[in-house]
């Protein structure tokens, strides 16, 4: 009996160390984001002071009229609006039909294909860089969204093919050949039977799309070249003069705009996350 308690408390004990040392890490990776914002409400005057305020007090928005009312601001806005949907639709409608093709019919040079989906992966961004610039700039797409939009698609398909093909192969193939035993052709059981059964790892998916086509900036920085043609973490980047010149309110106030659409769209689509994390791993 004394055993029992024994063991009962050292799990109580384990459990509550764990927990600890959970809140520590939230609190260490909610910090920067927390000051983030709170900086962005700050008055000028307490930004620098040597005594830093963790809460912002008079608190004021001028920061983020500051932020709105640069210039090419909402040009930059609608740039980043067309590249993300675009990239996330074409990404999302590829990625499904050749993650299908994978998982669902035998062809020649299946597996080689599938070892390069995997290969591509694990070249570093930073190396595809001059490639594409001068691929870009034959097919004369420098500073334009395509050419931005085709970028994004070379390093956001790998992944996209290669998670959805996981979601494909946990769906039996028994649930298609039985509605097409009731009916059903093989694209109304494509329709009707695995589209609906994958919708969570599309969602899941179009999250990592999301925040990648949504954050990048070092393709956009290089391709892009006209102000009106940049993203928003190019005009992002325009805030920064030096330690001295720098807006540090203004800068948070945009940061924070930036991250709103991000943090948004993870909470319209985060019911189905979970699940559709999961559901992929039934089957490698």
């Amino acid at each position: 009996m004394v055993a029992y308690f024994d063991v009962r408390n050292r799990r109580k004990r384990q459990r509550l160390v764990a927990n600890v040392l959970g809140l520590l890490v939230l609190a260490v990776m909610i910090f920067p984001v927390y000051w983030m914002v709170a900086t962005a409400f700050k008055p000028g005057r307490d930004i620098l002071r040597i005594d830093p305020k963790f809460v912002p007090s008079p608190a004021t928005l001028a920061n983020f009229d500051d932020a709105i009312h640069r210039p090419y601001f909402w040009d930059n806005v609608k740039n980043t609006v067309i590249i993300v949907c675009a990239v996330v639709v074409l990404s999302l409608a590829i990625g499904f039909l050749a993650a299908v093709a994978i998982a669902r019919f035998n062809f020649y040079g299946r597996r080689a294909f599938i070892a390069v989906i995997i290969g591509v992966q694990m070249i570093p961004t930073a190396a595809m860089i001059i490639p594409l610039y001068i691929l870009l700039a034959r097919a004369d797409q420098v500073d334009r969204l395509t050419g931005v939009i085709v970028t994004y698609l070379t390093f956001v398909l790998p992944f996209t093919v290669w998670t959805l093909r996981g979601f494909v192969m946990g769906i039996p193939k028994d649930l298609e050949e039985a509605a097409m035993v009731d009916g059903c052709t093989r694209f109304g059981a494509f329709l009707r039977v695995l589209v609906p059964l994958i919708a969570p790892g599309l969602v899941a998916t179009s999250i990592f799309v999301f925040i990648t086509a949504w954050n990048e900036f070092i393709f956009a920085n290089v391709i892009l070249q006209s102000q009106e043609n940049y993203t928003l973490t190019i005009w992002l980047a325009g805030f920064s003069g030096g330690s001295r010149n720098t807006d540090w309110g203004a800068l948070m106030a945009a940061s924070t705009l930036t991250a709103i659409p991000v943090v948004v769209f993870f909470l319209l689509v985060q019911r189905k996350i979970a699940f559709g994390l999961t559901a992929g791993s039934v089957k490698g």
